[in-house]
């Protein structure tokens, strides 16, 4: 085969082209991939679309990336968390509609390809799929040099899903009464990096090795945590035909921006800041950055990564399942009427 020297020396190297198919053939080889009737390699990726689950089958899709987090994960040059939060990313926000996610399709952009990072972007990204119950179909890397310096990359996801049409779930039933439920998160999740690198590594010039006396690990180690998937909990929930409202994915915008997406124009949610109590990095970073609690709630999730809106008589039962699902919950606050000169969430 003729070399493209040329390509080579301005920074593009077919030659690993290849060697990118069989690392994702490697990595994929344990995942399960129901319905995808195409091998890594091709094209387009081909899936056999199964719709006896549903009456009035609706598919559902989203496209998200993870953000700044990722320069952390350059200094710390550890990429598997990364991979998994790029598919939560996705898939946290169809779960909302209700929808069971059936496959994941990945972008890398690289300035000069790099093997370690690309395979531990794959070990993150299968076990996100693996997390989320569904297929990865295909993807694309690019080697961008002069886009992007050696050593930095960029990701996207995209996933399709699939819910009936009277099974979805859009907060229009939502009413006054109904009762504010959060699922806890294991920490920033992706969102907010931005103002945490800020702080930690420009304001303070910390060290990710730091080990903070009130967080007692590397804030490394702390803030690469990956998304938290909530796929298999919310898909329980309903699949044993558990009556959920409104469901909120805290990315973001926190909680003013997601809760409002799913409200009826009439109704805010006022939540009860005293409900539960913030895990320590949230606190740890407030204070190292003098964040004023408001903007706190605008910018992170503060310890809760889902939320959920249901009926006063289903509370309990959720509740148990919950529970049983060994998930960290709490009960919020409620859906009251919006009043005048109020916004559509306030918190007490």
């Amino acid at each position: 085969m003729a070399e493209a020297k040329k390509y080579k020396e301005a920074g593009v190297d077919l030659e690993k082209a290849n060697l990118l198919v069989e690392i994702v053939k490697e990595k994929t080889k344990g995942l399960s991939q129901k319905g995808v009737i195409s091998s890594i390699g091709g094209y387009a990726g081909l899936f056999s679309l199964d719709i006896s689950c549903c009456r009035n089958p609706v598919l559902v899709a989203s496209t998200d990336g993870v953000g700044t987090k990722i320069k952390l994960a350059q200094i710390a040059d550890y990429h598997v968390g990364i991979g998994i939060d790029l598919v939560a990313m996705c898939v946290n926000d169809i779960i909302t509609n209700g929808a069971r996610p059936l496959f994941f399709l990945d972008y890398i952009a690289m300035g000069k390809f790099n093997e370690k990072v690309f395979s531990e972007l794959l070990e993150g990204i299968t076990s996100g799929c693996e997390m989320a119950q569904c297929a990865l179909l295909g993807g694309e890397t690019a080697e961008m040099p002069g886009m992007y310096a050696e050593n930095e990359y960029d990701v996207a996801g995209f996933v399709v899903g699939i819910v009936d049409r009277e099974k979805i779930i859009d907060g229009s039933e939502i009413s006054i009464g109904d009762v504010i439920i959060g699922i806890a998160s294991n920490g920033l999740h992706s969102n907010g990096f931005s103002l945490v690198r800020k702080i930690i590594l420009e304001e303070h010039k910390l060290s990710l090795d730091y080990i903070p006396p009130e967080l007692g690990k590397p804030l490394g180690e702390i803030l690469l945590l990956p998304t938290r998937i909530y796929v298999p909990t919310i898909m329980t929930l309903i699949n044993k035909g558990l009556k959920i409202k409104g469901i909120a994915h805290i990315t973001g915008g926190g909680f003013f921006d997601n809760i409002p997406r799913i409200l009826p124009k009439n109704c805010m949610a006022v939540i009860d800041k005293k409900a539960w109590e913030w895990p320590p990095i949230f606190k740890y970073l407030q204070t190292l950055g003098n964040i004023s609690e408001e903007e706190m709630y605008h910018v992170f999730n503060c310890g809760i990564g889902m939320i959920l809106i249901v009926g006063k008589d289903e509370v309990e039962e959720v509740l148990t399942f919950l529970k049983a699902l060994n998930e960290e919950v709490y009960i919020l606050g409620t859906v009251e009427k919006l009043q005048e000169g109020k916004k559509q969430v306030e918190l007490v």
